[in-house]
């Protein structure tokens, strides 16, 4: 009998010590719970755009997907080779999407497929500094064949990259400012970093022209581009950064 009591105290006492450890370990672990300030910094840059990007849009139709493939890559064979004897390189033509789907439509209530659709989608990267050659570019495509889709003027990967790094790094000493007043009003100063997050950072490129907002097509429509594309210039763009920063209080 004595024996089976000091087991059970023993088990007792031991999920005790168990229960404790594991309240300090959660407590140290959930910033909610202790002595913490958190602290949302963001931050806008600007820059100018060093990229123009057209985009084309190719769609063929086949009685099968084989046809319908076939047509299309005829319309983008000649739609490269067209630019590429105007001096592009062809790095600077890349696919976008492409797909194959059934042609199906809805005739008295009722879903006909007839043949195949082909689309692809295209884009064309130009420096800033080579913008004049828009029109090249746009002449080729609907020459060939494609459908100009917009224009952007955007941020090459490099710019991107750089001033991310800025947004995010000026977002970080708004977070540490704002946390720095924070606990000075409450009568403390800032401790370790207890967690980060970030949401990144976002722009938007800023769109020359976009087919969807206008009623014309074929060479109206390369008309209103080329009018458009040179005869706006690139302004400055936002970068956005956010962060989120958790500190220990001291």
């Amino acid at each position: 009998m004595e024996n089976s009591i000091k087991i059970t105290a023993m088990i007792l006492g031991t999920v005790v010590v168990l229960a404790l450890l594991g309240v300090y370990a959660f407590s140290q672990m959930s910033p909610s719970m202790s002595n913490t300030v958190s602290a949302n910094g963001q931050a806008t840059v600007k820059t100018t755009p060093d990229v123009v990007s057209v985009y084309f849009n190719v769609e063929a139709k086949g009685a099968n997907a084989t046809e319908a493939k076939d047509k299309n890559a005829e319309i983008v064979d000649e739609l490269i080779t067209a630019l590429v004897k105007k001096g592009f390189e062809r790095k600077q033509i890349e696919t976008q999407n492409f797909n194959v789907y059934p042609n199906t439509q809805w005739i008295n209530g009722q879903s006909v497929t007839s043949g195949f659709i082909a689309t692809h989608s295209i884009r064309v990267e130009l420096s800033t500094d080579d913008s004049d050659k828009i029109g090249d570019v746009i002449d080729a495509g609907v020459d060939a064949g494609a459908q100009i889709s917009y224009i952007n003027f955007e941020l090459s990967q490099a710019l991107q990259n750089q001033y991310k790094a800025q947004a995010l790094n000026l977002a970080t000493q708004d977070a540490r400012t704002k946390a720095e007043a924070i606990a000075s009003g409450l009568g403390k100063k800032l401790g370790r970093i207890v967690s980060t997050s970030t949401s990144d950072f976002n722009y938007s490129p800023w769109r020359l022209y976009d087919s969807a907002a206008t009623a014309s097509n074929g060479m109206e429509a390369a008309a209103t581009a080329k009018l458009a594309a040179t005869s706006i210039q690139p302004g400055q763009q936002e970068v956005y950064g956010s962060v989120s920063v958790v500190y220990k209080l001291a």
